[in-house]
Protein backbone atom coordinates (compact mmCIF):
# COMPACT_ATOMS: atom_id res chain seq x y z
CA UNK A 1 0.00 0.00 0.00
CA UNK A 2 1.77 3.43 -1.08
CA UNK A 3 2.49 5.39 2.29
CA UNK A 4 1.86 2.66 4.56
CA UNK A 5 5.57 2.56 5.82
CA UNK A 6 6.08 6.30 5.90
CA UNK A 7 3.18 6.36 7.86
CA UNK A 8 3.79 3.70 10.12
CA UNK A 9 7.60 5.64 10.42
CA UNK A 10 5.96 9.10 11.32
CA UNK A 11 4.56 7.36 14.07
CA UNK A 12 6.96 6.58 15.78
CA UNK A 13 8.50 9.62 15.05
CA UNK A 14 5.79 11.30 16.53
CA UNK A 15 6.05 9.14 19.95
CA UNK A 16 9.42 9.51 20.16
CA UNK A 17 9.09 13.33 19.58
CA UNK A 18 6.24 12.92 22.46
CA UNK A 19 8.78 11.30 25.20
CA UNK A 20 11.71 12.30 24.60
CA UNK A 21 11.46 15.31 26.97
CA UNK A 22 10.61 13.00 30.00
CA UNK A 23 12.20 10.24 28.73
CA UNK A 24 15.44 11.14 27.35
CA UNK A 25 15.62 7.69 25.55
CA UNK A 26 17.06 9.11 22.32
CA UNK A 27 20.58 10.56 21.69
CA UNK A 28 19.91 11.60 18.21
CA UNK A 29 16.57 11.25 16.09
CA UNK A 30 17.26 11.17 12.39
CA UNK A 31 14.25 11.66 11.15
CA UNK A 32 14.53 13.29 7.65
CA UNK A 33 16.82 9.71 6.99
CA UNK A 34 13.70 7.53 8.02
CA UNK A 35 11.20 9.69 6.05
CA UNK A 36 13.72 9.52 3.05
CA UNK A 37 14.51 5.71 3.58
CA UNK A 38 10.30 5.08 4.44
CA UNK A 39 9.42 6.45 0.90
CA UNK A 40 12.55 4.18 -0.85
CA UNK A 41 10.81 1.33 0.74
CA UNK A 42 7.02 2.23 -0.72
CA UNK A 43 8.26 2.87 -3.82
CA UNK A 44 10.25 -0.67 -3.95
CA UNK A 45 8.69 -3.05 -6.49
CA UNK A 46 10.77 -5.69 -5.08
CA UNK A 47 9.17 -8.18 -2.34
CA UNK A 48 9.48 -6.84 0.99
CA UNK A 49 11.97 -8.24 3.81
CA UNK A 50 10.85 -10.00 6.63
CA UNK A 51 11.76 -5.98 8.77
CA UNK A 52 9.51 -4.20 6.17
CA UNK A 53 8.44 -0.42 7.39
CA UNK A 54 9.46 -1.73 10.60
CA UNK A 55 11.01 1.55 12.78
CA UNK A 56 14.00 0.33 14.77
CA UNK A 57 17.09 2.07 17.09
CA UNK A 58 20.27 1.56 17.65
CA UNK A 59 22.65 2.31 20.65
CA UNK A 60 24.69 5.26 20.59
CA UNK A 61 27.47 3.60 19.71
CA UNK A 62 26.71 1.67 16.71
CA UNK A 63 27.67 3.66 13.28
CA UNK A 64 25.05 4.70 10.26
CA UNK A 65 26.13 6.43 7.90
CA UNK A 66 24.56 10.37 8.25
CA UNK A 67 23.79 10.10 11.69
CA UNK A 68 25.73 11.17 14.72
CA UNK A 69 27.37 8.24 16.42
CA UNK A 70 28.88 9.84 20.27
CA UNK A 71 29.25 6.70 22.30
CA UNK A 72 27.57 9.13 25.15
CA UNK A 73 30.97 10.29 25.01
CA UNK A 74 31.94 14.45 24.41
CA UNK A 75 34.81 13.25 22.99
CA UNK A 76 32.86 12.85 19.70
CA UNK A 77 30.57 15.23 20.21
CA UNK A 78 29.16 15.70 16.09
CA UNK A 79 30.93 12.71 14.66
CA UNK A 80 29.41 11.38 11.69
CA UNK A 81 30.47 8.01 10.36
CA UNK A 82 31.48 7.18 6.76
CA UNK A 83 29.93 4.08 6.39
CA UNK A 84 27.71 1.73 7.76
CA UNK A 85 27.87 -0.91 10.78
CA UNK A 86 27.41 -4.42 9.92
CA UNK A 87 23.88 -5.01 11.71
CA UNK A 88 22.85 -1.57 10.07
CA UNK A 89 23.34 -2.92 6.70
CA UNK A 90 21.53 -6.09 7.70
CA UNK A 91 18.50 -4.89 9.22
CA UNK A 92 17.93 -2.45 6.38
CA UNK A 93 18.20 -4.91 3.48
CA UNK A 94 15.43 -7.16 5.44
CA UNK A 95 13.46 -3.49 5.25
CA UNK A 96 14.03 -1.96 8.63
CA UNK A 97 14.06 1.89 9.17
CA UNK A 98 16.23 3.47 11.73
CA UNK A 99 14.80 6.35 13.44
CA UNK A 100 17.42 7.21 15.62
CA UNK A 101 20.14 6.63 18.21
CA UNK A 102 19.35 5.77 21.44
CA UNK A 103 21.11 7.14 25.08
CA UNK A 104 24.05 4.96 26.76
CA UNK A 105 26.59 5.19 29.57
CA UNK A 106 29.78 6.62 27.38
CA UNK A 107 31.13 4.27 25.80
CA UNK A 108 29.09 1.64 27.27
CA UNK A 109 30.90 1.68 30.66
CA UNK A 110 28.12 1.62 33.16
CA UNK A 111 25.23 0.35 34.84
CA UNK A 112 22.75 3.19 34.78
CA UNK A 113 22.97 5.72 31.97
CA UNK A 114 24.51 8.00 34.40
CA UNK A 115 27.76 8.16 32.80
CA UNK A 116 26.71 9.64 29.20
CA UNK A 117 27.69 13.04 28.79
CA UNK A 118 24.69 14.13 27.87
CA UNK A 119 22.39 12.91 30.65
CA UNK A 120 20.81 10.06 31.75
CA UNK A 121 17.64 8.00 30.21
CA UNK A 122 14.73 7.25 32.37
CA UNK A 123 13.29 4.68 32.88
CA UNK A 124 9.37 4.66 31.61
CA UNK A 125 8.37 2.87 34.86
CA UNK A 126 8.95 5.44 37.01
CA UNK A 127 11.07 7.98 35.76
CA UNK A 128 12.74 8.71 38.66
CA UNK A 129 15.15 5.39 38.30
CA UNK A 130 17.42 4.24 35.98
CA UNK A 131 16.66 2.00 33.00
CA UNK A 132 20.03 0.47 33.50
CA UNK A 133 23.07 0.01 31.27
CA UNK A 134 24.96 0.80 29.22
CA UNK A 135 21.81 0.38 26.87
CA UNK A 136 19.80 2.04 28.83
CA UNK A 137 17.96 4.12 25.86
CA UNK A 138 17.31 1.41 23.69
CA UNK A 139 15.53 -0.36 26.75
CA UNK A 140 13.60 2.65 27.70
CA UNK A 141 12.55 3.33 23.84
CA UNK A 142 11.01 0.21 23.69
CA UNK A 143 9.29 -0.24 26.86
CA UNK A 144 7.92 2.84 26.61
CA UNK A 145 6.95 1.17 22.96
CA UNK A 146 8.40 4.00 20.79
CA UNK A 147 9.76 1.78 18.81
CA UNK A 148 8.96 -1.97 18.45
CA UNK A 149 13.04 -3.23 18.54
CA UNK A 150 16.37 -1.53 19.42
CA UNK A 151 19.61 -3.07 19.30
CA UNK A 152 22.50 -2.91 22.28
CA UNK A 153 25.48 -4.26 23.18
CA UNK A 154 26.32 -6.37 26.03
CA UNK A 155 30.01 -6.39 27.37
CA UNK A 156 29.08 -7.51 31.02
CA UNK A 157 25.63 -7.39 30.64
CA UNK A 158 24.56 -4.34 29.59
CA UNK A 159 21.85 -5.44 27.13
CA UNK A 160 19.87 -8.30 29.86
CA UNK A 161 20.34 -5.66 32.86
CA UNK A 162 18.33 -2.73 31.18
CA UNK A 163 15.97 -5.37 29.70
CA UNK A 164 15.21 -6.76 33.20
CA UNK A 165 14.69 -3.20 34.64
CA UNK A 166 12.24 -2.42 32.02
CA UNK A 167 10.22 -5.01 31.90
CA UNK A 168 11.18 -6.06 27.99
CA UNK A 169 13.29 -8.82 26.67
CA UNK A 170 16.88 -8.56 25.83
CA UNK A 171 18.92 -11.02 23.61
CA UNK A 172 23.23 -11.40 24.10
CA UNK A 173 24.54 -13.34 21.60
CA UNK A 174 27.18 -16.30 21.75
CA UNK A 175 30.08 -14.27 20.78
CA UNK A 176 31.27 -14.23 17.14
CA UNK A 177 27.75 -14.87 16.17
CA UNK A 178 26.63 -11.15 15.17
CA UNK A 179 29.13 -8.48 13.89
CA UNK A 180 30.90 -5.92 15.76
CA UNK A 181 31.80 -4.48 12.27
CA UNK A 182 30.45 -0.55 13.07
CA UNK A 183 30.40 -1.10 16.69
CA UNK A 184 32.60 1.16 18.92
CA UNK A 185 35.05 -0.99 20.53
CA UNK A 186 35.25 -1.10 24.39
CA UNK A 187 36.04 -4.12 25.34
CA UNK A 188 36.97 -6.72 21.81
CA UNK A 189 36.76 -10.00 23.49
CA UNK A 190 33.53 -9.26 25.49
CA UNK A 191 31.50 -6.93 23.63
CA UNK A 192 28.47 -8.42 21.42
CA UNK A 193 25.59 -6.19 19.77
CA UNK A 194 21.76 -7.58 19.90
CA UNK A 195 18.34 -6.94 20.26
CA UNK A 196 15.44 -5.58 22.67
CA UNK A 197 12.02 -6.55 21.87
CA UNK A 198 8.78 -6.37 23.57
CA UNK A 199 8.50 -10.40 23.10
CA UNK A 200 10.81 -13.23 23.07
CA UNK A 201 9.55 -13.97 19.26
CA UNK A 202 10.33 -10.72 17.86
CA UNK A 203 13.93 -10.37 19.36
CA UNK A 204 14.58 -13.97 17.60
CA UNK A 205 13.66 -12.69 14.27
CA UNK A 206 15.94 -9.69 14.91
CA UNK A 207 18.67 -12.05 15.78
CA UNK A 208 18.53 -14.18 12.65
CA UNK A 209 18.58 -11.35 10.67
CA UNK A 210 21.95 -9.68 12.04
CA UNK A 211 23.60 -12.74 12.55
CA UNK A 212 26.02 -14.47 10.50
CA UNK A 213 29.53 -14.77 9.11
CA UNK A 214 31.21 -10.97 8.16
CA UNK A 215 34.80 -11.14 6.77
CA UNK A 216 35.51 -7.52 8.22
CA UNK A 217 35.13 -8.60 12.11
CA UNK A 218 37.82 -11.16 12.54
CA UNK A 219 36.09 -12.53 15.40
CA UNK A 220 32.91 -13.52 13.57
CA UNK A 221 32.12 -16.77 13.40
CA UNK A 222 31.57 -19.12 10.00
CA UNK A 223 28.16 -20.74 11.75
CA UNK A 224 25.14 -21.34 10.41
CA UNK A 225 22.85 -19.22 11.28
CA UNK A 226 19.22 -21.21 12.31
CA UNK A 227 15.40 -19.79 11.20
CA UNK A 228 15.63 -19.23 15.35
CA UNK A 229 11.76 -18.79 15.31
CA UNK A 230 11.04 -22.17 14.35
CA UNK A 231 12.55 -23.61 17.60
CA UNK A 232 10.00 -21.47 19.76
CA UNK A 233 7.66 -24.15 19.81
CA UNK A 234 6.18 -23.57 23.16
CA UNK A 235 7.68 -27.06 24.42
CA UNK A 236 9.91 -27.29 27.10
CA UNK A 237 9.53 -30.74 28.52
CA UNK A 238 12.67 -32.15 27.35
CA UNK A 239 14.81 -29.10 28.75
CA UNK A 240 16.76 -29.58 31.50
CA UNK A 241 17.45 -25.95 33.37
CA UNK A 242 20.47 -25.67 36.18
CA UNK A 243 20.32 -23.88 38.87
CA UNK A 244 23.56 -22.32 40.41
CA UNK A 245 21.83 -21.52 43.67
CA UNK A 246 24.73 -21.16 45.63
CA UNK A 247 25.07 -17.47 43.90
CA UNK A 248 21.99 -16.48 44.83
CA UNK A 249 22.64 -14.93 48.14
CA UNK A 250 21.64 -12.43 50.56
CA UNK A 251 22.36 -9.11 48.82
CA UNK A 252 19.61 -10.19 46.07
CA UNK A 253 16.56 -8.39 46.74
CA UNK A 254 13.91 -10.43 48.37
CA UNK A 255 11.41 -9.56 45.60
CA UNK A 256 13.95 -10.96 42.96
CA UNK A 257 14.24 -14.17 44.46
CA UNK A 258 10.39 -14.59 44.99
CA UNK A 259 10.11 -13.84 41.36
CA UNK A 260 12.97 -15.86 40.67
CA UNK A 261 11.50 -19.09 42.61
CA UNK A 262 8.04 -18.69 41.56
CA UNK A 263 9.76 -18.71 37.42
CA UNK A 264 11.64 -21.90 38.58
CA UNK A 265 8.07 -23.17 39.59
CA UNK A 266 5.96 -22.26 35.93
CA UNK A 267 9.32 -23.91 34.66
CA UNK A 268 8.61 -27.13 36.18
CA UNK A 269 4.66 -26.60 35.75
CA UNK A 270 5.73 -26.59 31.84
CA UNK A 271 7.81 -30.48 32.00
CA UNK A 272 11.21 -28.46 32.35
CA UNK A 273 13.66 -30.41 34.45
CA UNK A 274 15.48 -28.04 36.87
CA UNK A 275 18.36 -29.60 39.07
CA UNK A 276 21.18 -27.76 41.34
CA UNK A 277 24.49 -26.65 39.04
CA UNK A 278 27.94 -25.64 40.54
CA UNK A 279 29.81 -22.84 39.18
CA UNK A 280 32.80 -22.82 41.30
CA UNK A 281 34.65 -19.50 40.00
CA UNK A 282 31.44 -17.20 39.20
CA UNK A 283 31.71 -15.12 42.10
CA UNK A 284 35.19 -13.85 41.23
CA UNK A 285 33.04 -13.01 37.38
CA UNK A 286 33.55 -8.95 38.62
CA UNK A 287 36.99 -8.59 39.44
CA UNK A 288 37.99 -11.06 36.26
CA UNK A 289 35.22 -8.43 34.29
CA UNK A 290 37.05 -5.72 35.61
CA UNK A 291 40.45 -6.03 35.19
CA UNK A 292 40.46 -7.49 31.55
CA UNK A 293 37.44 -5.37 30.61
CA UNK A 294 39.45 -2.19 31.62
CA UNK A 295 42.83 -3.69 29.99
CA UNK A 296 41.06 -4.02 27.25
CA UNK A 297 39.42 -0.09 26.99
CA UNK A 298 42.45 0.82 28.04
CA UNK A 299 44.09 -0.33 24.33
CA UNK A 300 41.01 0.94 22.63
CA UNK A 301 40.36 4.02 23.68
CA UNK A 302 44.07 5.18 22.86
CA UNK A 303 42.30 6.21 19.10
CA UNK A 304 40.82 8.74 20.59
CA UNK A 305 43.67 11.44 21.01
CA UNK A 306 42.55 14.53 19.39
CA UNK A 307 44.72 13.99 15.94
CA UNK A 308 42.28 11.84 13.50
CA UNK A 309 38.74 12.87 14.45
CA UNK A 310 36.86 13.59 17.38
CA UNK A 311 37.50 16.11 20.07
CA UNK A 312 40.80 18.20 19.75
CA UNK A 313 41.87 21.15 22.39
CA UNK A 314 43.03 24.07 21.28
CA UNK A 315 45.58 26.44 22.13
CA UNK A 316 48.46 23.11 23.06
CA UNK A 317 52.02 24.00 22.86
CA UNK A 318 52.82 20.28 22.10
CA UNK A 319 51.85 16.67 20.96
CA UNK A 320 52.17 15.51 24.35
CA UNK A 321 49.90 18.74 25.59
CA UNK A 322 47.64 17.98 22.54
CA UNK A 323 46.63 14.14 24.06
CA UNK A 324 46.39 15.17 27.21
CA UNK A 325 43.94 18.30 26.93
CA UNK A 326 41.74 16.72 24.20
CA UNK A 327 41.33 13.54 26.45
CA UNK A 328 40.88 15.25 29.64
CA UNK A 329 38.08 17.60 28.06
CA UNK A 330 36.71 15.07 26.22
CA UNK A 331 36.52 11.21 28.49
CA UNK A 332 34.53 11.36 31.46
CA UNK A 333 35.15 10.46 35.41
CA UNK A 334 34.18 6.94 34.63
CA UNK A 335 35.82 6.44 31.03
CA UNK A 336 39.33 8.10 32.54
CA UNK A 337 38.69 5.67 35.86
CA UNK A 338 38.71 2.19 33.58
CA UNK A 339 41.14 3.79 31.59
CA UNK A 340 44.02 4.17 34.48
CA UNK A 341 42.62 1.10 35.82
CA UNK A 342 43.19 -0.93 32.34
CA UNK A 343 46.55 1.09 32.04
CA UNK A 344 47.59 -0.30 35.76
CA UNK A 345 47.37 -3.85 34.99
CA UNK A 346 49.11 -4.12 31.91
CA UNK A 347 51.83 -2.09 33.12
CA UNK A 348 55.25 -3.79 33.55
CA UNK A 349 55.11 -5.49 37.48
CA UNK A 350 51.74 -5.99 37.54
CA UNK A 351 50.89 -7.81 33.99
CA UNK A 352 51.77 -10.94 35.28
CA UNK A 353 49.69 -10.16 38.92
CA UNK A 354 46.52 -9.10 37.59
CA UNK A 355 46.00 -9.33 33.53
CA UNK A 356 47.49 -12.60 33.30
CA UNK A 357 45.86 -14.52 36.80
CA UNK A 358 42.25 -12.60 35.28
CA UNK A 359 42.69 -14.23 32.24
CA UNK A 360 43.44 -17.61 33.80
CA UNK A 361 40.36 -17.54 36.02
CA UNK A 362 38.44 -16.62 32.78
CA UNK A 363 39.21 -19.76 31.44
CA UNK A 364 38.30 -21.71 34.72
CA UNK A 365 34.62 -20.16 34.63
CA UNK A 366 34.73 -21.04 31.22
CA UNK A 367 35.25 -24.57 31.88
CA UNK A 368 32.98 -24.56 34.83
CA UNK A 369 29.88 -23.60 32.37
CA UNK A 370 30.91 -26.11 30.10
CA UNK A 371 30.97 -28.99 32.97
CA UNK A 372 27.46 -27.93 33.71
CA UNK A 373 26.06 -28.12 30.21
CA UNK A 374 27.13 -31.50 30.10
CA UNK A 375 24.06 -32.31 32.34
CA UNK A 376 21.60 -29.16 31.56
CA UNK A 377 20.99 -27.39 28.59
CA UNK A 378 20.29 -23.80 29.95
CA UNK A 379 21.93 -21.94 33.16
CA UNK A 380 19.04 -19.72 34.91
CA UNK A 381 19.94 -16.61 37.23
CA UNK A 382 18.23 -13.70 38.45
CA UNK A 383 19.36 -11.13 35.81
CA UNK A 384 19.80 -8.57 38.43
CA UNK A 385 19.78 -8.46 41.27
CA UNK A 386 17.83 -5.62 42.46
CA UNK A 387 15.13 -3.65 40.37
CA UNK A 388 16.01 -0.01 38.70
CA UNK A 389 17.22 1.93 41.39
CA UNK A 390 16.96 5.89 41.84
CA UNK A 391 19.17 7.78 39.11
CA UNK A 392 22.40 9.02 40.49
CA UNK A 393 21.95 6.78 43.71
CA UNK A 394 25.25 5.03 42.84
CA UNK A 395 27.50 7.58 41.05
CA UNK A 396 29.96 8.30 44.01
CA UNK A 397 29.59 4.53 44.54
CA UNK A 398 31.58 3.09 41.24
CA UNK A 399 32.29 -0.48 42.93
CA UNK A 400 28.23 -0.91 44.13
CA UNK A 401 27.54 0.14 40.36
CA UNK A 402 30.02 -2.91 39.22
CA UNK A 403 28.28 -4.52 41.28
CA UNK A 404 24.56 -4.77 39.55
CA UNK A 405 26.28 -6.63 36.88
CA UNK A 406 26.88 -9.46 39.42
CA UNK A 407 24.91 -12.18 37.40
CA UNK A 408 25.36 -11.47 33.59
CA UNK A 409 29.09 -11.20 33.13
CA UNK A 410 29.76 -15.04 33.53
CA UNK A 411 27.83 -15.72 30.23
CA UNK A 412 30.25 -12.88 28.27
CA UNK A 413 33.78 -13.73 29.97
CA UNK A 414 33.01 -17.34 28.51
CA UNK A 415 31.39 -16.18 25.64
CA UNK A 416 28.12 -17.78 25.97
CA UNK A 417 24.31 -16.22 24.69
CA UNK A 418 22.11 -15.15 27.13
CA UNK A 419 18.44 -14.04 27.20
CA UNK A 420 16.62 -12.08 29.42
CA UNK A 421 12.80 -11.81 30.19
CA UNK A 422 10.07 -10.04 32.62
CA UNK A 423 9.44 -12.22 35.19
CA UNK A 424 7.63 -10.39 37.32
CA UNK A 425 7.44 -7.22 39.54
CA UNK A 426 8.47 -5.71 42.65
CA UNK A 427 5.76 -4.35 45.75
CA UNK A 428 6.61 -0.74 43.99
CA UNK A 429 5.80 -1.71 40.45
CA UNK A 430 9.23 -2.06 38.83
CA UNK A 431 9.74 -4.96 36.72
CA UNK A 432 12.26 -7.96 37.36
CA UNK A 433 13.77 -10.19 34.62
CA UNK A 434 14.92 -13.66 34.67
CA UNK A 435 18.14 -15.03 32.56
CA UNK A 436 18.78 -17.96 30.62
CA UNK A 437 22.01 -19.06 29.53
CA UNK A 438 23.25 -21.36 27.27
CA UNK A 439 26.00 -23.31 25.33
CA UNK A 440 27.68 -21.27 22.42
CA UNK A 441 25.71 -21.35 19.45
CA UNK A 442 22.42 -22.79 20.94
CA UNK A 443 20.34 -19.52 21.15
CA UNK A 444 17.90 -21.60 19.74
CA UNK A 445 17.43 -23.29 22.92
CA UNK A 446 17.78 -20.39 25.19
CA UNK A 447 15.10 -18.86 23.10
CA UNK A 448 12.77 -21.52 23.32
CA UNK A 449 13.42 -22.01 27.04
CA UNK A 450 12.25 -18.12 27.04
CA UNK A 451 9.58 -18.32 24.68
CA UNK A 452 7.85 -21.10 26.73
CA UNK A 453 8.11 -19.02 30.14
CA UNK A 454 6.97 -15.88 28.17
CA UNK A 455 4.05 -17.84 27.05
CA UNK A 456 3.16 -19.54 30.15
CA UNK A 457 2.76 -15.95 31.84
CA UNK A 458 2.00 -12.59 31.15
CA UNK A 459 4.62 -10.00 32.93
CA UNK A 460 5.54 -8.75 29.30
CA UNK A 461 2.34 -7.72 28.65
CA UNK A 462 1.61 -5.03 31.81
CA UNK A 463 2.67 -1.42 30.30
CA UNK A 464 4.18 1.85 31.87
CA UNK A 465 1.88 4.31 32.13
CA UNK A 466 4.44 6.22 29.60
CA UNK A 467 3.69 4.04 27.12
Amino acid sequence: MSGHVRARVETALARIAAAQPALQAFQHVAADRALARADILDRADAPPGPLHGLPLAIKDNIVARGIPTTAGSRILEGYQSPYDAAVVERLEAAGAVIVGTTRCDEFAMGSSTDNCAYGPAHNPWDLTRTPGGSSGGSAAAVAASLVPIALGSDTGGSIRQPASLCGVVGVKPTYGRVSRYGLMAFASSLDQIGPFARTTREAAAVLEVISGHDARDSTSAQQPVPVFVNALTGDVRNVRIGVPRHLITGDVDENVRAAFDAALSVAQSLGAEVRDVELPNADRGIAVYYLIATAEASANLARYDGVRYGHRATGVTSLADLYERSRHDGFGAEVKRRIMLGTYVLSAGYYDAYYLKAQQMRTLIARDFARAFETVDVVALPTSPCAAFPLGERVDNPLQMYLADVYTVGANLAGLPGVSVPCGFTIEGLPIGLQFIARPWDEATMLRTADAYEQATAWGERAPATR
